[in-house]
């Protein structure tokens, strides 16, 4: 029986087991497949507060992951299959480990960015492949972007980009963008972005400096082109990591789950979520580390809450 168990090893995961291990509520935390995170596969991060020269993603994890250790945070790796909010203690069932029962769950497994699944995209995420604008945007000063995608992210994170780039190729596979039209006209007025509309992108092209380009598939004409960029952004979309949750726990019509706004509660009492699986707005590290210290924060109250409420229980007994 453990007071709390953490599943997921991101900025937020890791921030809430530093705090709950600090208040002695012992926290057990689940890794993933991906322990630390969508981080993990991220080279320099500049704008993580605290570090004025910048620190590796891996870096960082593996920092608040030993930082957690120190106050007594209980770490196992394992595949969350699924869980039952339905009586207390809740029962948590990971591959590997069996049925874990906990008085409180914080749910912090992200969301993972949608790829295009073609060549030479994988092998050179953080290499100038990238998912993230905000992240990545700083490197690419003076170079040209590509962008892939045809939704308001795709546009957002087009017209960002042109903060820093020379030219932004927008590229997408429908003469047709899903983008609202006033996230479309912002980037239609911004003369650095360029339009590359009825692409299929076919690979991420490499040299021995890197990225190179975009190698599409031009719909009209049938051929085969070369979109010259120095990064790919892509930018088509994030799925939130809940499908393990069933029907227990209420999402949005995306798959994220909906907390009581303000704070990291779910649905159900003594169940917390933080990080980018609630977040459909801002996905950073820093905010993903927030919320993780709010849920922390959120099931250490409810604890003492609920340990009151069973002590009066067993007086009138």
């Amino acid at each position: 029986m453990y007071k709390t168990i953490v599943i997921g090893t991101g900025p937020a995961g890791l921030t809430a087991a530093i705090y709950l291990a600090r208040a002695n509520l012992s926290p057990l935390v689940i890794e993933g497949l991906q322990p630390g995170g969508q981080l993990t596969t991220t080279t320099e991060v500049e704008n993580f507060p605290g570090f004025p020269e910048g620190i590796l993603g891996p870096d960082l994890m593996d920092n608040m992951r030993k930082q957690a250790e120190r106050f007594g945070a209980e770490f196992k790796n394992g595949w969350v299959e699924s869980v039952d909010f339905s009586q207390r203690p809740f029962k948590v069932t990971v591959d590997g480990l069996g049925v874990l029962e906990a008085e409180s769950v914080i749910i912090s497994t992200g969301a993972s960015a949608r790829y295009m699944g073609i060549p030479g995209e994988q092998e050179n995420v953080g290499r100038g492949v990238s998912t993230c604008a905000t992240c990545d945007g700083f490197f690419f000063r003076g170079k040209k972007i590509v962008v892939v995608g045809g939704g308001d992210s795709a546009m957002e994170e087009a017209s960002f980009l042109t903060r820093f780039a020379s030219s932004v190729t927008l590229v997408h596979r429908r003469s047709e963008l899903r983008a609202s039209k006033i996230m479309q006209d912002r980037a239609r007025d911004n003369s650095k972005v360029v339009w590359a509309l009825d692409r299929t992108p076919l690979e991420v092209a490499t040299d021995e400096k890197g990225v190179k380009g975009l190698m599409v598939r031009n719909n009209e004409t049938g051929n085969s082109e070369l979109v010259e960029a120095d990064g790919v952004f892509v930018a088509i979309g994030h799925t939130p990591n809940t499908a393990f949750l069933g029907d227990q726990i209420t999402t949005d019509p995306n798959g994220y789950i909906v907390v009581n706004p303000g704070t990291t509660e779910t649905n159900i009492p003594g169940v917390f979520a933080c990080g980018d699986v609630q977040d459909t707005r801002y996905r950073q590290a820093i905010s993903a580390a927030g919320t993780g210290c709010m849920a922390a924060m959120d099931a250490e109250k409810y604890l003492e809450g609920s340990m009151v409420h069973d002590w009066s229980e067993s007086l009138d007994k």
